[in-house]
């Protein structure tokens, strides 16, 4: 991509609340890749949020280092990127159009955006013109569309090829499906299909190292995007590197690896918060049903886990559990994490009209960029 070259073609998907520093070393010490930070308003970037500062902050030893941003103002997003070049903040940006949460898409963002094509080509044009001057390679992540009668990806695409961006990566899916359904992988092999001269992604429905090179296989794609399949299983980069090196050999750890795995992961949550013990153990809770999927933790002490206040206790709870119980099998392989339900997305009014912006909605895009802050 651009100057960079990931010899393992696997990019960590941003995930809000999960793809912090503490998460991506884990993820980074079972295999190679791209590891995305979690998304980053460019307003609040260009405002120093402490927030927003955080995360974009990597590790010492992080490279390439690569931040997702978020923004529907060109000229703000534009700021943004010229802030991550002139301050070094990063090696890598990608862009997100691709989010279907409520509080973004009804405020113009996300995956609501690239229908109005002269919004996202004037994001396009300023963000890539800013990473130019510092030879840092811009990507972009969208869906399909809105729904199937407002599909935008090809058009999208070849709009951010001839600006020069260094890859597109598409979830097969539209901003109505959410995560629900399958993810169409037909369409990613039709992107491919029609940009021939960039590097094309897919992403949707990887939840081991042989769906990624089924995806691949299928699609003729040059990389994976990985969301969801990772949540409670770091060492799924480790089998995606064995898989794309041609090995057939799988991490498949029992119940004493994952604890040791969840406590480590604990205590690298502390340090990303600054030493906020009590951050770091709300923030852990969330990970604990997903790295015990499958594994026969009893309810009482998952119940345990999930209400985890000091690393003292999670280093306890973690100790009462059968460290000799293996691998589950198939129990813990599969979808992780809430798919949810097809549903409308939520647009400004009047947004499906036109593919260009009308005087509301170019005040709303003002607006918009002013309201939200934080990562």
């Amino acid at each position: 991509m651009g100057n960079l070259t990931i010899d393992v073609p696997v990019v960590l998907a941003p995930m809000a609340g999960v793809t912090n520093r503490a998460f991506r070393r884990l993820c980074r010490e079972y295999g190679g890749g791209l590891f995305v930070t979690e998304m980053v308003t460019s307003r609040a970037l260009v405002e120093r949020n402490p927030e927003s500062l955080r995360i974009v902050a990597h590790d010492p030893d992080e490279t390439p280092r690569s931040v997702q941003l978020y923004g529907v103002d060109p000229v703000t997003v534009g700021a943004a990127v010229r802030m991550i070049v002139e301050e070094d903040i990063a090696d890598h940006v990608d862009l997100n159009f691709g989010c279907p949460v409520p509080k973004v898409t009804r405020k113009g963002g996300g995956s609501a955006l690239p229908w109005k094509t002269d919004l996202f080509t004037g994001i396009i044009k300023r963000a890539t013109e800013e990473a130019a001057k510092g030879d840092i390679p811009l990507t972009i992540k969208m869906r399909k569309g809105i729904d199937d009668d407002h599909l935008t990806y090809l058009d999208s695409a070849k709009i951010a090829r001839d600006h020069g961006v260094a890859a597109v990566a598409l979830h097969g899916r539209t901003a109505n499906q959410h995560y629900s359904g399958k993810a169409d992988w037909d369409s990613i092999a039709r992107l491919r299909e029609a940009l021939p001269d960039v590097p094309v992604l897919g992403n949707g429905d990887i939840w081991s190292a042989e769906d990624a090179i089924e995806m691949v296989e299928q699609t003729g794609i040059d990389g994976v995007v990985i969301g969801r399949g990772c949540q409670g299983r770091p060492w799924l980069f480790g089998d995606l590197q064995n898989a794309f090196e041609g090995s057939a050999e799988r991490f498949r750890p029992g119940v004493k690896e994952v604890a040791e795995t969840v406590l480590r992961h604990g205590q690298l949550l502390i340090d990303t918060f600054g030493g906020d013990e009590g951050k770091g153990m709300r923030d852990i809770r969330k990970h604990i049903a997903w790295y015990f999927k499958g594994y026969p933790v009893g309810g009482n002490l998952r119940s345990q886990l999930a209400k985890v206040e000091t690393l003292d206790q999670l280093a306890e709870l973690l100790g009462s559990l059968d460290q000799t119980l293996p691998y589950p099998g198939a129990a813990a392989e599969g979808p992780r994490g809430r798919a949810g339900h097809a549903k409308r997305t939520h647009l400004p009014e009047n947004w499906l009209d036109s593919r260009t912006l009308n005087a509301d909605h170019q005040a709303m895009i003002h607006k918009a960029e002013l309201d939200i802050s934080g990562g």
